[in-house]
């Protein structure tokens, strides 16, 4: 049966089921400025490579977030347009509320919500979570650079901004495949990067990765295969 959460109880459960995780954790808030005591719980869900997707709706993320956010290998922060909705859930529980992933809404406003467990609500539980999975899934998810970020927005580019290549390294063009310099900023020969500039759509998907030429849906936002990208180019 759900419980009946005021601003103190939301906060409170919120902590323990970040705590409790087992496997995955899914944070949805259309507003990110994560408290400390939050990010220290993350932090240690991290530690022990849990799954953890942060969910969210507004590009106001501050440059301190993203460098914060860059450093946790484990989790994944995905954008999705137009959310209004905030809940948080793992894999046993979750937690429907009024409250944003805000630390002035944990400290100063008048929030409600309700809490759910698996085992007392299974109907319920699973209601929630396919919806909370189908937003995943619908979401656009950022590769963070540990490099500071000087606007409020993440960056057009974000892997360009974690692989720094070396001088005179060499990648390939992501439509054509000729070979370039390696650069993950400008992953596109000068005459394919005229026609991908017509439109400049960074999630357009192209042929090759840019860095070793193999084929991959490649875009001018993430321009590198995974294994390319876990070698830190």
């Amino acid at each position: 049966m759900a419980k009946f959460l005021d601003t103190t109880g939301i906060s409170y459960h919120l902590e323990q089921l970040i705590k409790h995780t087992t496997q995955q954790l899914v944070l949805i808030s259309p507003y990110l400025r994560i408290n400390d005591r939050i990010r220290e719980l993350l932090e240690d869900r991290d530690r022990l490579k849990q799954d953890v997707r942060v969910v969210y709706g507004k590009n106001e993320l501050q440059p301190d977030e993203i460098e914060w956010l860059g450093r946790l290998r484990s989790v994944r922060l995905c954008f999705c347009k137009n959310l209004h909705a905030k809940c948080y859930l793992n894999d046993d529980e979750a937690i429907v509320t009024s409250m944003n992933l805000y630390e002035f809404s944990q400290v100063n406003n008048n929030e409600m919500g309700i809490h759910v467990t698996k085992a007392a609500d299974p109907e319920l539980y699973k209601d929630i979570s396919d919806e909370v999975h189908r937003l995943v899934r619908i979401s656009e998810e950022h590769q963070l650079s540990v490099a500071k970020v000087s606007s409020n927005e993440v960056p057009p580019n974000a892997e360009a901004t974690r692989a720094q290549p070396s001088r005179g390294a060499k990648g390939h063009c992501i439509r054509c495949g000729k070979s370039i310099a390696l650069n993950p900023a400008k992953p596109y020969c000068p005459d394919d990067y005229k026609e991908w500039a017509i439109y400049s759509k960074d999630t357009y998907k192209d042929r090759f990765c840019h860095r070793c030429g193999k084929e991959h849906p490649a875009t001018m936002r993430k321009p590198l295969c995974p294994d390319c990208y876990a070698a830190k180019v």
